[in-house]
């Protein structure tokens, strides 16, 4: 039986035609990884270049280890239970924890890494095509994930569109209506507050969603254009 069975090794079927057909379709994939990932890498993302590579790339070899490292068993008679298929169906499932280590909440309302979550699932994707051999569909599906990422990024709708901040100051009673104005300037939705008085001083913290970020520059500028102001903090989600 096992002199038998060694006939059908992948081995000894496949050429070396074969061999370079998947070496083809690995570096293929390594490379859309790689585009998927510049995209990433420049908008300073947690999973960058590499990340993308890796996964776009080893997703090629399984599915090609799952289309071809079992002709053995296809091959021979009476072999029952063997389903090859197995190992690319894991894929889609085990990337899903990759993915969640990139998720993480940040702030009261905020979640970050969904979408490069979500880009790391799409790119095992594109891997896994591309280790079929199905190069068509893992260039379709690189390209629109490529301008999704950058349309929707230059035009962002809903909440996408607020920045979280932490904004803390001290300032003194007069600067109290001109650090108002910087506030509705922005356009920020003002989710909780802690306000004190000491004297002739206001301590506030405020945790804002702003459509217009307060920026360093815009703090600076204000602490020297008013003089009682002693603290001014901007912490962004």
């Amino acid at each position: 039986m096992f002199g038998t069975m060694t006939r059908f090794n992948p081995e000894v079927i496949l050429t070396a035609s074969d061999n370079l057909e998947f070496l083809i379709r690995i570096v293929f994939a390594a490379f859309l990884g790689m585009l998927i990932g510049i995209e990433r890498a420049k908008r300073l993302k947690e999973a960058g270049i590499r990340t993308h590579c890796i996964v776009a790339m080893t997703s090629a070899v399984f599915m090609i280890v799952s289309k071809y490292a079992f002709l053995d068993l296809v091959a021979v008679e009476g072999v029952r239970g063997a389903d090859p298929a197995r190992i690319a169906a894991q894929v889609v499932s085990g990337i899903s924890f990759l993915g969640a280590g990139i998720i993480f909440k940040h702030g009261k309302n905020t979640v970050k890494g969904l979408t490069t979550a979500a880009g790391i699932w799409a790119t095992a994707a594109v891997g896994m095509a591309s280790g079929a051999g199905l190069y068509w569909v893992a260039v379709a599906e690189s390209a629109l994930l490529l301008i999704l990422q950058t349309f929707l990024h230059k035009h962002q709708t809903g909440s996408d569109m607020f920045t979280e901040q932490e904004i803390s100051v001290v300032l003194g009673t007069k600067e109290r209506e001109d650090f108002n104005r910087l506030i509705e300037e922005h356009e920020c939705i003002i989710d909780k507050s802690s306000i004190q008085k000491n004297n002739d001083q206001i301590e506030m913290v405020l945790f804002v969603r702003a459509k217009n970020p307060v920026t360093y520059q815009e703090v600076i500028d204000f602490i020297h254009s008013h003089s009682t102001v002693t603290e001014f903090n901007v912490d962004t989600m």
